[in-house]
């Protein structure tokens, strides 16, 4: 077996996107082209690389349980060896040693252990043959027994009344929310992780982007022929200007959305060009103004305008129809992270700069920043009435900010570590759905999911049964489910309402993002694995 630079370079970008630092696994990858490597990534299982790692301790530790002559040590195992220590010969030698003079230690301890043997047998003996109560006493108490004189025949639990061992938590969710594998989808085609997915807002059409340098458009229509079908969109460019045959971009796909009506799909790429697609998949216009990846992209609410966000530290707002750039606003001083619009002029944008703008179209500075978190800001949203603008950092925090105050209105601190995504419930103000209460839920690399009472700013439920960073959080239509994904390969469903959990899925590999149809009978899920898998919730 043999190891190259390519499989190298692939495990560690593996590691830096596992470990959820996202960016930093977009510039390795851009930088030591792993996608040109012939690595199957789809096959690649999780920790992949730390996997490695500790076999590769495991036989320096079996070496060192060698003698000079080459024959095992027996009976005694090494305290587990760090990737330092194992790179240092000094003090691997010293650890032989020490291992050395803790076998002569056992051997000892063995002679002891016989003796000890010895002289339990002699008392066994004894208790059979009638012995004294002394001996019962003894006898009992090596087993972990009180031993009652006036009951010669039982000997009594020492565990006090009313006192019970602890019960571990079981670490799957019960049998009774589990999804069966007959309500379950799986799409098979991309040849690589799947970041993203989404539903058009008026059809079962899902559509999905991979680092296969690919976007598919699944038809998951009950009314098809060929429920899972897809169309492939191909994420092509032109590397050589004189080469009339556009080849492969070989980036990934990093973002998609829908427009309101569901007839057209906006890509966005690592290549630095967004697309626009028709639903039969045929491209309908390249739109290139960014000079790095692309890491989001939203239409607006009527259908005219693509907002963009990039690492070339600006946003963009393209006129759709005409495929040109309308305004560019480069305020960002880091990588512009995320993006989401107010109404069809007014956005915010979010950054590693630590700043959020709020920005207008035609308008050459900022209408307000905000600028209260200590660290690089990962997502942003606005409520369905554009009043409250919601973000959440790497700081560990979650803001609520108005437009009319530079200052946030709350401050939320109950998570224990990065925050990755946020989303409002399809409630209060302009939504469907105006008389429930507004919440908003976050995803956290804490494995925790905690849904909020925006008017108080207080915690209203913890959800605690993912084990790895939740990267994904989707409320149902009517806003009455929650539904987390994780890269502990689970799908869980919650109840808004209670917070207790309604259902659970297993899948093949850590889930990106997960999203409902218009209706809220179906979940879609995208995976590292490169599968996509829908749940059908109809009851």
């Amino acid at each position: 077996m043999s190891v190259g630079s390519d499989e190298i370079n692939y495990l560690v970008y593996r590691y830096l996107q596992e470990s959820g630092y996202i960016h930093s696994a977009y510039v390795f990858k851009e930088e030591s082209n792993v996608t040109q490597a012939c690595v199957k990534g789809g096959i690649v299982p999780p920790a992949a690389l730390i996997a490695l790692l500790m076999k590769g301790l495991q036989y320096v530790e079996s070496e060192i349980m060698l003698n000079e002559d080459g024959s095992i040590i027996e009976g005694r195992s090494t305290e587990a060896l760090s990737l330092i220590d194992a790179s240092m010969p000094e003090i691997v030698m010293a650890r032989r040693q020490a291992l050395l003079e803790l076998v002569a230690e056992e051997e000892k301890k063995k002679l002891e252990e016989q003796k000890s043997l010895e002289l339990k047998r002699q008392r066994d003996e004894s208790l059979t043959s009638g012995g004294n109560d002394s001996i019962k006493k003894i006898k009992a108490e090596q087993n972990g027994n009180n031993y009652n004189s006036n009951e010669p025949n039982r000997l009594h639990n020492s565990v006090p009344n009313g006192v019970r061992a602890p019960a571990n938590p079981p670490l799957e969710p019960l049998t009774d929310v589990l999804i069966p594998q007959s309500r379950v989808t799986t799409l098979a085609g991309h040849e690589s992780e799947v970041f993203i997915c989404a539903w058009a807002p008026n059809s079962d059409l899902l559509a999905s982007g991979s680092g296969d340098s690919t976007a598919r458009i699944w038809n998951l229509t009950d009314s098809s022929s060929s429920v899972g079908d897809s169309m492939v969109l191909r994420h092509t460019r032109r590397v050589d200007a004189r080469d009339p045959a556009p080849t492969l971009a070989n980036k990934d796909v990093t973002s998609l959305d829908w427009n309101s009506t569901g007839t057209q799909l906006a890509t966005g790429s690592y290549d630095g060009y967004a697309r626009i697609w028709s639903t039969d998949g045929k491209l309908v216009s390249d739109l290139h103004g960014h000079t790095g990846p692309i890491f989001a992209l939203k239409w607006n609410r009527n259908g005219k305008y693509i907002l963009s966000a990039g690492v070339d530290r600006t946003t963009i707002i393209w006129d759709a129809a005409n495929a040109e750039v309308k305004q560019q606003f480069p305020f960002h001083e880091a990588p512009a992270l995320d993006v989401d619009w107010k109404d069809d002029t007014i956005f915010a944008s979010c950054s590693t700069d630590k700043k959020i703008h709020v920005c207008q179209m035609g308008r050459t500075t900022p209408v307000i920043t905000f600028t209260g978190h200590e660290n690089e800001v990962n997502a942003i949203k606005w409520d369905p009435s554009g009043e409250l603008l919601a973000s959440c950092s790497d700081d560990k925090t979650l803001k609520l900010w108005k437009t009319n105050s530079e200052r946030y209105i709350h401050n939320l601190c109950a998570h224990q570590s990065e925050i990755y995504t946020i989303k409002w419930s399809p409630s209060g103000g302009n939504s469907p759905l105006p008389n429930q209460d507004l919440l908003l839920a976050s995803a956290c690399f804490d494995s925790t999911v905690r849904l909020w009472d925006v008017d108080s700013g207080t915690c209203l439920h913890r959800l605690t049964k993912h084990e790895e960073p939740v990267y994904s959080v989707s409320f149902s239509p009517d806003g009455k489910l929650l539904a987390s994904g994780s890269f502990d390969r689970w799908i869980h469903i919650w109840s808004t309402n209670s917070g207790e959990l309604v259902h659970s899925y297993r899948g093949t590999g850590g889930f990106f993002e997960i999203c409902w149809n218009s209706r809220g009978d179906k979940l879609g899920a995208s995976g590292s694995d490169g599968s996509v898998c829908v749940l059908d919730l109809r009851r």
